[in-house]
């Protein structure tokens, strides 16, 4: 279980990472433009395989969520549906599907999407990680989907990190201190952006300053 999301976190990183969209964009520039959307293609069929031998070995349940707990775990997990569905109005989905880029014939390796920091990015930089968080612990657990659950937490730190290189890349001295003031994927009441400062940051990121 364990090798096989290690697999899948392989590809979907090395898939993700600008080393290998250049490498793709110098040698077949004519295809970048269907890039993004190849790229989710793949990551949706493969998530199936360890999705898939996560239900099948099963197990008996090693954790259950009971009593006022279970109350608990399931209200933080329809709260965090809530945040999800909420931080979509936030992103430009087009382009995080890739039909954008399809429709624009968009060749350059770099995302094309503004530098903004959303309300909920005022509070954490990777919100959809601190919700997938949530929804991962808040669900009873048998053995093979602890195995599931722990990795998917180690690819988030991992991951999180390969995203925010990219990040600084694109954004330079903007993203760095926007990093230095907000946490990665646990919110800080005492580490978070007021409105303005959030304006602020987003302006200095998209001049390139």
């Amino acid at each position: 279980m364990a090798d096989c999301c290690l697999a899948y976190f392989t590809v979907h990183s090395l898939l993700a990472s600008l080393a290998v969209k250049r490498r793709v964009a110098a040698r077949w520039p004519a295809l970048m433009p269907w890039y993004r959307l190849f790229f989710n293609a793949v990551a949706t069929v493969l998530l199936i395989i360890p999705l898939y031998l996560t239900w099948a070995i099963g197990g008996e349940t090693t954790f259950a969520w009971k009593g006022i707990w279970w109350w608990l775990g399931n209200g933080l997990a329809i709260a965090a549906l809530i945040g999800f569905l909420y931080s979509l109005r936030h992103y430009d989905g087009l382009e995080f599907l890739g039909l954008r880029q399809l429709r624009d014939g968009e060749r350059r390796v770099e995302d094309q999407e503004r530098f903004r920091v959303s309300p909920m990015h005022r509070h954490v930089r990777h919100p959809w990680y601190f919700l997938g968080l949530i929804l991962i612990w808040t669900r009873d657990m048998t053995a093979a989907m602890l195995v599931s659950s722990v990795m998917m937490t180690l690819y988030f730190v991992v991951g999180s990190w390969l995203e925010e290189r990219k990040l600084l890349a694109y954004y330079g001295e903007a993203y760095r201190e926007y990093r230095r003031r907000v946490p990665g994927l646990f919110p800080l009441p005492w580490r978070r952006l007021n409105p303005e400062q959030a304006q602020m940051l987003e302006r200095r990121g998209n001049s390139g300053d």
